[in-house]
């Protein structure tokens, strides 16, 4: 099995990852699958350990027999995190008569290629989780466009939103305090935060919330002082931070100077073990997570680090959770190609059946990694248990221990917002 793997900055300029060249003969034998990450813009912080673990998973693929025989040729482009640079990429791609699926990456590119990859059936699995991406039919009258060829791994922000809400709620209750807590939301004014805002600021309502007017912060890094002061004069009890990584993380450290005290609320990419640890001394946050971390001895990690030593031999390096999730993404296709091989051949539209196949589904040799998840042709919900997380740093080691697993409702109401 020989495979090519290519890496392209926005530059331009390529570099070849360990990779083969195919032949002519060999191309009749190979799909080909477009990987957009984002290595050097605002949101590399999380972007490269994901794409590092969607690339390894495709290798890994491939040096293991590819799918049923047929190797995945796949690119891997860094579009920076910039619209309509991974529009005119998944154009270019589009025009091979070979591809089948897109790894993609943000909330604005995975939205604004809808349309794209729908009428081009396209199988499309992203690191965006936006809740937008997951009515495939329009079932529900608010959803702004139906998503029928679109899939993630874990919950949907909205569903992560709402759980943490939830679990604010209960930690309210637990103090013994009189009242109504009170709530805001930080996030930046784009298609990312905002996919999540609406469910955390009605469900807070719903639970009894007092919710104030939201704060707009950007997402990248910085001194966040302005959007602190704004919180403390607010006097909030807990604050939902809609952005990620460096921005979460610049919040914090400006807050914590200004004298806020209130509890941080954050989303699936606002937490890791590099997060925690620039974040010392210890500030406790919530956050939600997919899967185990690192050290887990869940049987899955087995596979998980043999797959993590194509980029890292030695196997010395300590992945994050952001990496092992692009496993999971990648290996969920790899069972919804291998469905579509054995039943007419590994096309977008086979791969989209082949996604429909199971329930409670963890693929194999990830077991206690990858959480179990149903995907229907009516509702791309994958999973309503949501993993909650402290985060912290004590004793010199950052600490993410999962502080309990919350249900959500598969309510009609909330799919595809």
């Amino acid at each position: 099995m020989t495979t090519r793997t290519i890496v392209k900055t926005l530059a331009g300029s390529l570099a070849l990852m360990g990779g083969l060249s195919f032949t002519a003969a060999e191309a009749k034998d190979t799909v080909f699958v477009g990987h957009l990450a984002d290595l050097t813009g605002p949101t590399a912080f999380v972007g490269k350990p994901y794409a590092e673990g969607v690339a390894d998973a495709l290798k890994y693929i491939n040096e293991n027999g590819g799918i049923q025989g047929i190797g995945l040729e796949f690119e891997t482009v860094d579009y920076a995190y910039k619209v309509p640079q991974a529009i005119a990429t998944y154009k270019r791609w589009n025009s091979r008569k070979n591809m089948v699926a897109l790894q993609g990456w943000g909330t604005g590119d995975t939205e604004a290629l809808i349309s794209f990859v729908a009428k081009d059936q396209v199988a499309t699995f992203s690191a965006s989780y936006s809740p937008h991406l997951t009515d495939p039919t329009g079932k529900n009258p608010h959803t702004k466009k139906p998503a029928p060829y679109n899939y993630f791994y874990g919950p949907s922000y909205a569903d992560g939103a709402r759980a943490l809400i939830q679990w604010a709620a209960d930690d309210w209750q637990s103090t013994g305090k009189s009242g109504n807590p009170g709530f805001v939301f930080v996030g930046a004014n784009h298609p990312y935060p905002e996919s999540m805002r609406e469910a955390a600021e009605s469900r807070a309502k719903e639970l009894g919330f007092d919710v104030k007017t939201n704060i707009v912060s950007p997402l990248g890094a910085g001194d966040k002082t302005p959007a602190c002061l704004r919180i403390k004069e607010s006097g909030v009890d807990y604050i939902f931070n809609g952005n990620l990584g460096g921005a979460v993380l610049a919040l914090m450290k400006s807050c914590k100077k200004v004298g806020v005290s209130a509890k941080v609320l954050s989303n699936i990419w606002g937490v890791d073990r590099n997060f925690l640890e620039a974040l010392q001394p210890d500030q406790p946050i919530m956050s939600v997570a997919a899967t185990p971390t690192w050290e887990s001895d869940a049987p899955g990690m087995n596979l998980v680090k043999s797959i993590a030593k194509l980029s890292d031999p030695s196997g010395a390096k300590v992945r994050s959770h952001h990496y092992i999730r692009g496993v999971c993404g990648v290996f969920y296709m790899k069972e919804a190609m291998e469905w579509a091989q054995a039943n007419g051949g590994i096309t977008g539209a086979n791969i989209k059946q082949g996604m429909y196949q199971k329930a409670q589904w963890v693929p194999t040799g990830l077991e206690g990694v990858c959480q179990p998840s149903t995907w229907t042709s009516v509702d791309h919900r994958g999973t309503m248990n949501v993993r909650i997380i402290a985060g912290s740093f004590n004793n010199g080691q950052p600490i993410m221990d999962t502080n309990t697993v919350i249900q959500v409702d598969r309510r009609d109401d909330w799919l595809g917002r």
